[in-house]
Formats: structure tokens, sequence, C-alpha cells
């Protein structure tokens, strides 16, 4: 394991692609200062990528506000053939996309991989929405005159992205803004600065007017706290903890900047008793254990009916012990490192506490053989609501089993916390369904399937999991400004 990152960069059929400066005006610009990029299966250095300044964040939004004019005058074919051909370019090298996320991210090689592909749907998607920014006409309540609303491009904007996921959220804002016709100026997570940039190096072949699209490398509080004190921001997107969001709302409130929060997630996953024991497991197991349990949309808290309630923990349990953790890069792993030392604390200060709190350990523990950022995949029965695991996300291979009675008392469990991003319904009966989904205080419901993301849905939580929404119309509008305007009589 000692080097098989770095072997496997070496290997890739476009070295290019590691890429250790910054994109700033179309220029890839180096500094004295730089910043390490490690493998987080060993702690391995694998790049130092350039520490970008203040200064070099003011001059990226002059350039963004330089170049959006011209970006916002072309047609919005024109800007979405170069945003196809940038998907294009990402699907022709998904391979080394994904080579490159793992060595830096940690996540399995295939889960990289699907990424690549959910990162280029995304450009696509919006290539083909910004031609239906749609105004409309208003009947006059004025005599003479014609009202109607354009929807205009809000101007210059800023995605801050997270480590999870460093190719597709930066897809997803960046499609949006793009197509929409607003510059944008991405901040990655320290952690994962080799995906932003070479996603910006596929950019730049597909076209990408200088000062569009920029990524800026580096430490994030002094990058991003420059950024929202800029006037010349218009909006920015923020996808992350709900406690660095409220931050960064707070730093953009002086200028009023549009935001977009997709936030922590705490999801209930319910299932009753009607439905298929062995399908519900291994749905189960998909929606808790993808990307390593550092998703937002992970089944936090799993709550199933009492009465098939030991079956499942058993069988669960035993799914779980099943899964194999390793470097992403070897054969048939499920389970890779935490990405950050600090997601292995939290799993480790949960599973302790609900141990000495009265939870079974199941299977897995506090530590894996491994050691390191690796956590043991880990199941928790018999939690209660008290106990931290079930009133925190985890953001880690640990799973919590809770038993419940009847749809009332689940249901108030589940909306009992201040996240609402995704909640998880398993049931054969239609009306209960029903009225779950209308009464679940979440922004997002899946029944019956733990796959529901994609390009087309609007994805975003309610409460204090964010504000607005990602992917479908909705996240095109988070870019857009309704103009309204008035003709009145001018006959003479």
């Amino acid at each position: 394991m000692q080097s098989i990152a770095a072997a496997a960069l070496k290997t890739l059929s476009r070295l290019d692609l590691i890429e250790r400066r910054a994109f700033l005006n179309g220029v890839w610009t180096a500094r004295d200062e730089v910043l390490g990029v490690s493998d987080p299966a060993n702690g391995e250095r694998l790049a130092a990528v350039a520490v970008c300044s203040p200064a070099d964040a003011d001059a990226a939004v002059a350039a963004a506000r330089r170049a959006f004019f011209d970006w916002r005058d072309r047609l919005p074919a024109e800007r979405g053939m170069i945003l196809r051909l940038w998907a294009k370019l990402v699907r022709d090298n998904a391979r080394d996309l994904a080579t490159i996320m793992t060595c830096e991210q940690g996540k399995p090689l295939a889960e990289a991989l699907g990424e690549m592909s959910y990162a280029a749907n995304f450009l696509d998607w919006f290539a083909a929405e910004g031609e239906r920014a749609y105004g409309e006409t208003i009947p006059s309540h004025l005599p003479g005159s014609h009202l109607s609303v354009q929807m205009q491009p809000v101007g210059v904007t800023v995605a801050i992205t997270p480590w999870n996921f460093p190719a597709a959220m930066i897809a997803r804002k960046a499609g949006a803004a793009l197509a929409a016709g607003c510059t944008m100026i991405v901040k990655p997570a320290p952690e994962t600065p080799l995906s932003a940039l070479a996603l910006a190096k596929l950019a730049e072949e597909a076209g990408m007017p200088a000062g569009v699209f920029q990524v800026l490398t580096g430490e994030a509080v002094p990058l991003a706290r420059r950024l929202l004190e800029n006037t010349e921001v218009r909006a920015f997107s923020f996808t992350g903890s709900t406690e660095v969001g409220r931050i960064l709302l707070t730093h953009s409130a002086a200028t009023v900047k549009k935001a977009s929060l997709e936030l922590g997630g705490h999801a209930p996953f319910i299932l009753f008793d009607d439905v298929d024991l062995a399908r519900s497991v291994s749905d189960c197991i998909s929606a808790k254990f993808a990307t390593s349990g550092q998703d937002c949309l992970a089944a936090n808290r799993i709550y199933v009916q009492r009465r098939v309630y030991d079956r499942f923990v058993d069988a669960f349990g035993l799914a779980t012990s099943q899964l194999n953790v390793g470097h992403g890069l070897e054969p048939g792993t499920d389970i890779g490192p935490m990405t950050r030392p600090s997601v292995v604390e939290k799993c480790r200060q949960q599973v302790s506490q609900a141990v000495s709190a009265g939870a079974r350990l199941v299977c897995g523990g506090q530590d894996s053989p491994l050691g390191g950022n690796f956590v043991s995949p880990t199941v928790l029965a018999d939690v209660t609501d008290n106990m931290l695991i079930a009133r925190e996300e985890t953001f880690g291979p640990v799973a919590a089993i809770l038993p419940f009675d009847d749809e009332a008392d689940v249901l108030a469990r589940a909306n009992a916390t201040e996240m609402g991003l995704a909640a998880y319904v398993y049931t054969n009966d239609l009306g209960r369904a029903m009225r779950l989904t209308d009464r679940l205080e979440y922004g997002m419901v899946a029944v019956n399937t733990p796959k529901f993301t994609g390009a087309p849905i609007p994805f975003g939580g309610w409460k204090q999991s964010g504000l607005g929404r990602e992917g479908a119309r909705h996240g095109l509008l988070e870019y857009l400004e309704a103009k309204y305007v008035c003709f009145g009589n001018l006959a003479a």
C-alpha cells in the first residue's frame, strides 16, 4: 500500500492532468508557497499545489468580471457547445480523472468512475437547460402597457466545493452558472485540489474563454473570506457542513449575495415490516456505505419496525461484516480510508459513547486493523434517540439501528432534528408511503430505493440542511435574476 497511489499516477494516459498550478484568468499560475496533497490511506505525499493569496482572489474576481460581459452576451447554444465538449472530455478521460480522485480522496475506484459520469451528466444537462431560461409575459393592469419578466445572469459567482465529491460538485455548480451566462471561480477543498485542476485543464481544452472558469487553490479560510467580501461577487454556492455554511452565510451578508447552500444531512432510513427483508438489507447497505459513509445522503438513523428488527439486525450485520476495506485502488475495495482524520475521530467517539450508553456492537468497532484513516464498517443496534450517533451526522461507515413501533412514532422521531436533507422510506403500503412523503420534513424523500440523485432532480434540503437547489431547472435559477420590464404607451 505504501506506494500504490504514487505508482498509479505515473501510469496515467495523460500525465498533464496532474496539475499543481492554480488556473487564473486562463493562465496556469505557480506560487512559491505550496500546499501538500496526500494519499489518505497512508499519508504519502502525492503533490504540492500553489497556495493562492487574497490578492490572487481579488485578481480572479476582476478577471471574472471582465470576462462576464462577453460570456453573458453569447448565445446560449454557444455556451452549451463548450459545456458539451467539456463533458465529452471528462468522459474520454474518466479513468485518469477517477484515478486522481481515488489517490487524493480515497474512495474506491469504481465509485470514482461513477462520479465522473455523474459530473459529465451535469455539464450536458445544463448545456441544454441554459437554452430554456424562459421569461414570461404578464397581462397588463395598466392601460396601454406591456409587461414582461426577463431572466438574466447574476454576474460573477463563486463555488466552494467539498472533498467527498470533488468533481461532481464542481460540475453541478459550474454547469449551472456557466449555462446561465455567469462566470465562476472555484475554491476546491484543500484535500482534493488535483481533481479540480484536472477539470480546469479539460475546460481549457473545451475552449472555455479566459476568466470564465477559474480555480483558486490553497487554504480555505482566507480565500473564501476574501471572495465573499468582494462586492463584485454576486452569488456563491457551498457544499459542506452546516457549521461552515453558517459562517460563510455570515461573511456574505454584508454584501447581500445570493446563496446556494447544500449542508449537513442526518438521513432517516425507515423500514416497515411489510417489505422484502433481503432487498431492504441490500438497499440499506448502499444507502449507508456509499463513498465509505462520507456522504450527506448516507442513512444515519436506521429505523426498523420491531416485528422484523432482530432479523434485520442480524442480516445487516452479516452483510456489513463482508464489506472489504482497503486502498481505493485495490480491486474489490468497498470501503476506502476516511479523507480526514477528524472523520475517524468522530466515528470513534460516536461508537464509544453509544456502547457505553447501552448500544450493542454487532460488528466492527472503534479502530480498524489497518490503522491510520481507516474505519472498520460498524453496526450498532439498540441505539436510542439520546445517543450522540442518533443526534449528530456520522459521515463515516458506522450504522446506527433503532427499533420503532408504529408510523406516528417513527415520523415524530425522524423529524426531531434541525437537519432535513434526505429521507428513505421502505414500505409496500401506498397510503403509508404517501402520508410519510407528505409529512417528512426533508427536501428529498426516496421510497423503496437507495438511488435518487442525478442531473434532472432538484437537490437540496430543508431547515439547516441548506438553501436553494442544485440540478434541474431549479439549479439554473440560482444563477439568474428576474428583471421586470414595463413598456408604456409611447404613441403620440
